[in-house]
């Protein structure tokens, strides 16, 4: 072996820095029991002045690159930049759904006309429009978001269990995990005080899923357990139990009585997770099927009128009168503008309105005769509470005549 130039120090020789060689044989073993790093031993072919690998030192190999095992072609999402994308589509969605309803609304209230819808745009402000939006379509965005967050949460505690080589979690289980709770406990106090009584026992089975309250969480003992969930189904018993009473009675509410005794007896089993098989499928049924719900329920929100109904009764003071049916968009100093109920625009002379009420429309009408506590099964809370402090008057004759 040759001697090779070395740098020192007090304590002796120093060897240079180890650099990487391609793999060589491997070394003998040492021990008999592993094999020793392969070790080179280069003999000093540098000038004077270099500094060679010194002898007998072994070289160590670099360790083998960890190439992570991706499919071609797939892109691999930072999970931050997943959340950031989901949370850009769900506010989309949510800003974006109102605005468009919006304009569809005028477009319906026109009956298809521009010249009429022109008119509608130039006299009914934004912020009427939002406000008429979010009284009548409240209910529908409540309601999407309650089937979102109740449907995402069950499907995101089951997601652990998605078949190996799954490639991204549901989609509502990612809008229910870049959510805030204040988000989803806002949108079920908005469920409760805009949906009719009818349908208020949706929001048991809904509100146990979006926050995964299963019966275990009462109390750890079981017997607790038993007590605290028999006291909440007797305090239900004891709301609804008069309103199943009349609707047994009156024998064809079998819906009313349906949508009051499965939503409790169905929270008590709605928490996930999901069995792992039917998490993909039951996503992409729930994500279809929540879509074609919500445009089923779009279209009344869509054809409700924008504007208020009214009869306005116009003609001369000594002379035969008229009831013009319909919604007035604008009023000035010359003419009443008047979209009436049939199609066509109409400018009536304010000289010549004797009289004007307001009408209720036919969906405004009651169906059922079941109430709960004294409030109708069709009112929402805010609707009970409103007809408590101004009672329902009679409706005018005006109203009752065809146009």
């Amino acid at each position: 072996m040759s001697a090779a130039p070395t740098a020192t120090s007090g304590d002796g020789p120093v060897p240079p820095p180890r650099t990487s060689v391609p793999h060589g044989d491997e070394a003998p073993a040492i021990d008999g029991t592993a094999a020793a790093p392969p070790a080179v031993d280069r003999p000093a072919t540098g000038a004077e002045g270099d500094i060679a690998w010194p002898a007998g030192v072994p070289v160590a190999e670099p360790a083998d690159p960890i190439v992570a095992d991706v499919e071609p072609g797939r892109v691999r999402w930072d999970p931050a930049e997943r959340r950031a994308r989901a949370s850009q589509s769900f506010w989309t969605a949510v800003v974006g759904v109102p605005a468009i309803f919006s304009v569809l609304r005028l477009g319906v209230e026109a009956g298809g006309e521009l010249q009429t819808t022109l008119l509608l745009v130039a006299n009914v402000g934004p912020v009427n429009l939002l406000a008429g939006f979010l009284t009548t379509a409240a209910r529908l965005l409540s309601t999407g978001l309650v089937a979102v967050f109740a449907l995402g949460a069950v499907l995101a505690v089951s997601a652990d269990r998605l078949p190996p080589g799954t490639r991204r979690r549901p989609l509502f289980a990612r809008w229910a995990d870049i959510t805030p709770a204040w988000v989803v406990l806002a949108s079920f106090l908005l469920a409760l005080i805009t949906w009719p009584l009818l349908y208020l026992p949706l929001l048991l089975p809904a509100f146990v899923a979006a926050f995964q309250l299963r019966p275990a969480r009462l109390h750890e003992r079981v017997v607790p357990r038993v007590l605290l969930m028999g006291a909440l189904l007797a305090g239900y018993g004891w709301l609804m139990l008069p309103t199943m009473r009349d609707a047994m009675r009156q024998g064809d509410e079998w819906l009313v009585l349906a949508l009051i005794v499965v939503p409790p007896l169905l929270a008590l089993f709605v928490a996930g997770p999901l069995p792992g098989m039917v998490i993909r499928p039951l996503a992409s049924v729930t994500e279809v099927a929540v879509l074609a719900t919500l445009i089923w329920a779009a279209v009344p929100v869509i054809t409700t009128p924008v504007l208020p109904l009214t009869v306005t009764t116009v003609g001369p003071e000594s002379g035969p009168t008229e009831d013009v049916r319909g919604h007035v968009v604008t009023t000035d100093d010359v003419n009443m503008v008047i979209l009436q109920e049939r199609g066509g625009v109409r400018y009536v002379p304010v000289g010549l309105v004797r009289a004007q009420v307001l009408c209720p429309s036919e969906e405004e009408l009651p169906r059922h005769q079941l109430r709960i506590h004294d409030f109708h099964v069709e009112d929402s809370l805010l609707e009970g509470m409103g007809r408590r402090v101004r009672p329902v008057h009679r409706i005018d004759a005006a109203c009752r005549t065809p146009a």
